[in-house]
């Protein structure tokens, strides 16, 4: 018997192993394997649930998390997996509530303390993260996953030289750990006597790096490159960074761009108002666009509003959205997407007193879906500059999402795509419902722009939202650390300085574009 449970444990031990190195098949092999052996092991449907959230199935994911949680009732590593299902399946009120029964199980393991706080970073709580990250660290310090997962959130939280601090402890531990190598890029603008260039290229030099962490690495090293004004250096490690990610692409970008027309063809003005009437009693504030076009800086100054307060990104209306679809595939509910939705918010802690932003980046897509569902909410799409804004995407790491970042002439064509769902919007869709503004004008003149913003909204104006840099609410965001500075227009034309080898990019923009937009 002793036998039998050692092995098993050895057996989970090398599932966990495949599962770290993102080899999902094997892990889901093993896990298979030993539960042939004994399906009462709840340390693989953990597992199993894990593999199938990574694969993209919740609904999978939640039958293996609720095997385990059967299996065993008080484990807070089963119950927060199930917890992340419901979060995953835009079950978010349910969702807080198992995080909290998680909670309320927790000893002193590190892992379930690393775990739980995961979860409560997910949903916005970041200050319970943080407590519960610092406690993995207490209990294994050793440990670098820990140790990232702590800097992330007091990143986030504004607690930028402790992140620093954190993140030379997880590299210390495994100089190999390219979350933390990108991560510590971020926490603040690089020096030339002050920067980590040569230690990331020696380990690149060296190859023995997994392929995630070399990608992490790679788009370190354009960030940090580019901070010195390095600038050929920082678009060769940009460029090898997206083509060794777009080798792993799951989803073909010409099926992003096919959906953005399927929509044009679909939310017509006709279609919206022959929309039954959506839940008008509340009037939810959608700050979207692409990404790194500057929606956080939008998001960061209208929350400096006493009435207002944010939930961050959610992806909440598009999974209200999709379980809707699921549940009537032939009908139409905006009424019941726009209460669920709110709900959902609602379960993040929103105030019952103050309006709340959603500045889930994706929202762009379902910008007639969320006025026929919440007719009095107000969106505000950020528009930028079609060079900076590609340059901007092009050199960031989105983790799996945004498929056509990665290769010129698709993100030319996506972001051309964008562009013609963004004029959609703008004839469909009434001007007291969408505002559109430009990350330029709020650069030139903070104020104004401000000003524009605010009125829109129907707030009385407040000064305070110039100071939106001085607020302490969490930014979950990739400029999270960006917005805790004051408004700066060092990234404005920032593209010229690798105009020559964004060429591609440039030629295919020009096909829909004047000339006079991409000077």
């Amino acid at each position: 018997m002793n036998v039998a449970r050692s092995g098993s444990a050895a057996s989970i031990d090398a599932a966990r192993d495949a599962f770290a190195g993102g080899n999902l098949g094997a892990a889901e092999q093993i896990c298979a394997t030993v539960l042939g052996q004994n399906p009462s092991d709840w340390r693989a449907w953990a597992l199993l649930t894990e593999t199938a959230l990574l694969r993209g199935r919740p609904d999978a994911a939640a039958v293996s998390a609720d095997r385990a949680v059967a299996l065993a009732p008080t484990n807070p590593i089963a119950l927060v997996l199930r917890a992340k299902c419901l979060f995953m399946m835009g079950e978010t009120r349910q969702a807080c509530a198992a995080t909290d029964v998680a909670a309320q199980h927790l000893d002193d393991a590190p892992d379930a303390l690393d775990a739980v706080g995961a979860m409560f970073g997910l949903l916005g709580l970041q200050q319970r993260a943080r407590e519960l990250f610092r406690r993995a660290v207490l209990g294994r310090p050793d440990v670098p996953q820990y140790l990232f997962n702590l800097a992330a959130t007091e990143r986030m939280i504004g607690a930028l030289g402790d992140a620093e601090a954190h993140c030379d402890a997880a590299i210390a531990s495994d100089r190999h750990y390219g979350l933390a190598h990108y991560l510590r890029s971020d926490l603040r603008i690089q020096s030339p006597d002050r920067n980590h260039i040569d230690e990331m290229e020696a380990l690149i030099g060296q190859g023995d790096l997994s392929g995630p962490s070399e990608i992490m690495l790679r788009f370190a090293l354009g960030k940090e490159c580019e901070d010195i004004e390095l600038w050929g250096r920082a678009f060769d490690h940009v460029e090898a960074g997206c083509n060794l990610q777009r080798r792993s692409l799951a989803r073909s970008p010409a099926a992003e761009i096919g959906e953005i027309d399927a929509i044009i063809q679909t939310h017509t003005r006709r279609w919206i108002e022959a929309a039954p009437r959506g839940y008008a009693d509340a009037a939810p504030v959608f700050v979207t666009g692409l990404p790194r076009t500057g929606t956080t800086l939008v998001e960061r100054i209208i929350a400096s509003h006493s009435a207002m307060d944010s939930v961050g990104e959610t992806g909440a209306f598009a999974a209200e959205m999709r379980r809707a679809m699921a549940e009537r595939p032939g009908g139409r509910d905006p009424e019941g997407i726009g209460r669920r939705y709110l709900d959902s918010a609602a379960a993040l802690r929103v105030p019952v007193d103050v309006r709340f932003i959603d500045k889930t980046l994706e929202n762009y897509l379902y910008c007639g879906l969320i006025h026929a569902a919440l007719p009095s909410a107000k969106i505000i799409l950020v528009q930028r500059h079609p060079m900076d804004s590609c340059w901007a995407i092009y050199k960031a790491h989105f983790r799996g999402k945004f498929s056509f970042s990665y290769h010129q002439t698709e993100l030319a064509d996506y972001y051309l795509a964008y562009r013609r769902l963004s004029r959609h919007w703008r004839s469909v869709l009434p001007p007291d419902v969408l505002m559109e503004i430009n990350y330029e004008d709020i650069v030139r003149d903070q104020a104004a722009a401000s000003r524009d913003i605010i009125g829109f909204l129907g707030l009385p104006w407040e000064d305070g939202v110039m100071r939106f840099h001085e607020s302490p609410a969490p930014s979950a965001t990739a400029s999270a650390v960006q917005v805790r500075r004051p408004i700066y227009a060092s990234s404005v034309g920032k593209w010229r300085h690798q105009a020559e080898r964004l060429a591609p990019l440039r030629a295919r923009l020009a096909r829909e574009i004047q000339e006079a937009e991409l000077v």
